[in-house]
């Protein structure tokens, strides 16, 4: 069966207030796993919510997991722990993932990777700047073989080789934590891409976006030690006002129920 033995599948979600979109994030995964076939479990990992997502992560029958940290790293670490699956995926609580995105990544591991991550679309309107951007950006990341945080995978192994992901920063550790499974194996982008949210585009300026990856290219991950001036990542969210209705998470009194459009995302836009 390749290099993993793959008998549990592990999704770990890290969720800080993610009310709107956690219940169609779930209603992806489920959907997605039932139809690859393989066992699998569903974590959320709560980081500090003060909202309704543990609720609705266990309306969802998803295992919750309480964390205080508000730090991604930590929080993902803290899910694969908790973790009983051979293969891990990481995926955003704003994320909507799909059978040939989940697929696709299982026969990069059956054929010998350790890890990888899918390219994604964003859902919603996005600015202008955004969408010119979009398609050199997809091209980028499968000629270099790094994507973004939103939907990652990998075997339990190559996780526990690595070390997980670096708890020394707040942000830009998906970066950090491809750079290790690239030393350890194969690190693969299937075709198929994932959804995710484009809130953060609407919600912040060309400007902002590119002061922070200015940061990155200039300073490296230090820029990333502290959580203050972060707030693309941890400040007050802004109302999102290009959210798609069809990812509305509505569970009356008794009687939950998740409505959500399901795209198989392999339209890729850079074919």
């Amino acid at each position: 069966m390749g290099r993993a033995n793959l008998t549990m599948l592990s999704f770990v979600i890290p969720a800080h207030n993610e009310e709107q979109h956690l219940g169609a994030t779930l209603a992806a995964i489920n959907a997605a796993a039932r139809e690859v076939g393989e066992p699998f479990e569903v974590i959320v990992v709560d980081d500090a919510s003060t909202d309704r997502t543990t609720w609705i992560a266990e309306e969802a029958q998803a295992r919750v997991v309480q964390v205080q940290n508000r730090q991604i790293s930590a929080t993902r670490n803290a899910g694969a722990r908790a973790a009983k699956g051979d293969v891990l995926f990481f995926v955003d609580a704003d994320t909507l993932v799909n059978p040939a995105a989940v697929g696709a990544c299982l026969r990069e591991l059956h054929n010998g990777a350790v890890g990888g991550g899918c390219a994604f679309r964003f859902d919603g309107a996005l600015p202008v700047w955004a969408r010119i951007l979009y398609p050199l950006a997809v091209v980028l990341s499968r000629i270099l073989k790094l994507v973004g945080g939103c939907f990652l995978f990998c075997t339990r192994e190559a996780f526990d080789a690595t070390g997980g992901f670096c708890e020394r920063y707040f942000a830009g550790e998906e970066i950090l934590f491809i750079a290790a499974l690239k030393r350890h194996g194969r690190f693969a982008v299937p075709r198929p891409t994932v959804v995710t949210s484009g809130r953060k585009l609407r919600a912040h300026s060309f400007w902002q976006i590119i002061r922070e990856a200015g940061r990155w290219s200039l300073i490296g991950p230090k820029a990333y030690q502290r959580r203050e001036n972060l707030g693309i990542w941890y400040g007050e969210r802004a109302a999102d006002a290009g959210f798609p209705p069809h990812q509305l998470f509505d569970a009356p009194s008794g009687d939950s129920q998740v409505q959500v459009s399901i795209d198989s995302a392999t339209d890729d836009p850079t074919r």
